[in-house]
């Protein structure tokens, strides 16, 4: 193989790796509490190039120097920075100022349920008085947010008739009387939060949990993180490197049919 079009090859599935991700932050601008992806890059380990077939030193093949194969696909991560607030003085839509997370009890397809966690504080309320999310899941008071745990005593549960206030640390007051606390929680370590999807995450195995200092904001929800003119400079960015590698692909095509159809005839 050709070594310069294995080079090409792999920028350009990177390349389109990092594209994919790009336009998902791109679709997901205006997506409550979302945090932008973006991808490494990663070369393969150079290789030492030697002739073979070269009785010129005896017992010795000569050298030729350093080649590198291309582009290895690197991983993705996740910018946790917070987003702007929007103010919608919705007594249910709350925002987190700082780190931390909502503890949510998730339900599948299959009826089984778990506990992920969440920056989108855009919260309904059923007619029994449970706060939910918009997809219908529970949210988890502080004691379940604080073990990872659900269950009808870890849901958040308030009077359906009466308003709703709900101080910085979660306190929720109806009637300037305590019924409950939001649950936040924290993590040290973000490279255990692994997304699951539906703008939630899990935490994986060796992730240790916290108390959170952030501060909850009644009537605001924190936007995504996305910056659509840094997203869009970068989407430039892509293409002409994409670009640059189709050219390479092209030239060294043009180089090998020359020496197949041209100096090969001589």
């Amino acid at each position: 193989m050709v070594k310069g079009l294995y080079t090409a090859y792999t920028g350009m599935v990177e390349e389109q790796r990092r594209m994919d991700v790009m336009t998902n932050n791109l679709a997901n601008v205006n997506t409550t509490g979302y945090k932008k992806e973006g991808t490494v890059n990663a070369a393969f380990e150079d290789q030492l190039a030697i002739r073979i077939k070269d009785s010129s030193e005896v017992l010795h093949r000569k050298r030729l120097g350093i080649v590198n194969l291309g582009d290895n696909v690197g991983e993705t991560y996740r910018d946790f920075s917070q987003g702007a607030f929007d103010v919608t003085d919705n007594a249910l839509d709350l925002a987190l100022d700082g780190r931390g997370f909502f503890a949510i009890e998730f339900t599948n397809k299959q009826g089984e349920t778990s506990v992920k966690y969440t920056r989108d504080g855009a919260f309904t309320m059923d007619r029994e008085g449970y706060i939910r999310t918009n997809d219908g899941d529970y949210v988890l008071n502080a004691n379940g947010a604080r073990n990872g745990a659900g269950g009808q005593g870890n849901r958040v549960r308030v009077d359906p008739n009466q308003e709703v206030k709900i101080d910085a640390d979660g306190t929720i007051f109806q009637n300037n009387a305590v019924v409950g606390q939001i649950g936040t929680v924290d993590f040290q370590d973000y490279n255990y939060l692994h997304k699951y999807g539906e703008n939630l995450f899990d935490l994986v195995d060796g992730g240790t949990a916290m108390d959170s200092d952030a501060r909850i904001e009644q009537g605001c929800l924190e936007m995504s993180n996305v910056n659509i003119v840094s997203e869009m400079v970068e989407m430039i960015t892509i293409t002409r490197a994409y670009e640059a590698n189709q050219k390479i692909i092209q030239t060294v095509d043009g180089t090998i049919d020359k020496a197949v159809n041209t100096v090969g005839q001589v």
